[in-house]
């Protein structure tokens, strides 16, 4: 896989760079000899008058420049998804909502190298855009994009996620429950009460165990020689999680 490097400026701005090429072409910056950026990492480099630190490229930095279209997870919201559904290296996972792409990349970073995961939409819009996310973030070996809506069914199965983010997660839930394996987790991400309430309805109709509804909530702290306080611009409401685990019976 070949590295993906992020040039920041004093004012914390990010530029992604993906090195395809000996000399590579970054936006809004010019042209970079890509042996020299490796050998750089964690040092400052010059353009003209314009210095920038080279950073390799964490979860957090690719989310933050990508290219954005439809609603995008919060990274608050992601690390959430990750840790409740248990999805690491070798991970299968199916997504049905490819949206820009964040979550996809979240989840290709931490199935690779072996793991997979199948990025289902109905848009091919939307489908554009998360694929260009997720090839420049090198991670195109991992994700197969398909144009599918999956309330009609989802046909791989065992696997050991399924995320969805769509206006009417419940409709899916029946076809999730078929593609997990069990002990497979479901994921649904809804902006408002009324989704929740009719997924978790629609959850507690099958065999699911765990079934919990959380909202994540950020508040980032400003820390200066004076003292610390919270920060105003608080990171609220994104979204509420579902989350719950496929089993094959009832009590």
């Amino acid at each position: 896989m070949r590295p993906v490097l992020i040039l920041m400026d004093p004012q914390g701005r990010k530029y992604p760079v993906a090195l395809e090429e000996s000399m590579v072409r970054v936006r809004g910056l010019g042209t970079f000899e890509a042996a020299k950026l490796l050998a750089s990492v964690g040092r400052k480099v010059s353009v003209g008058d314009r210095s920038f630190l080279v950073l390799a490229a964490s979860s957090r930095d690719l989310r933050d420049t990508m290219d954005r279209g439809p609603q995008t997870f919060a990274h608050k919201d992601l690390a959430s998804v990750l840790f409740e559904a248990d999805i690491g290296a070798g991970a299968r996972v199916v997504e049905a909502g490819s949206g820009s792409g964040a979550l996809t990349v979240a989840l290709a970073r931490a199935v690779r190298p072996n793991g997979h995961v199948v990025s289902y939409d109905v848009r091919e819009e939307s489908l554009a855009v998360a694929r260009g996310n997720v090839e420049r973030a090198d991670l195109a070996g991992i994700v197969e994009f398909r144009q599918a809506d999956v309330r009609q069914g989802i046909p791989e199965r065992g696997v050991d996620a399924v995320i969805l983010d769509l206006p009417d997660p419940w409709a899916a839930v029946p076809a999730a429950w078929e593609a997990l394996r069990a002990c497979g987790h479901l994921v649904t991400f809804s902006p408002n009460m009324e989704q929740v309430k009719e997924t978790v309805a629609a959850v507690r109709g099958l065999p699911f165990v765990g079934v919990r509804t959380v909202e994540v909530i950020e508040r980032e702290m400003e820390v200066r020689e004076v003292g610390v306080r919270p920060s105003f611009a608080a990171l609220g409401h994104t979204g509420y999680l579902t989350f719950a685990r496929k089993v094959l019976d009832k009590f």
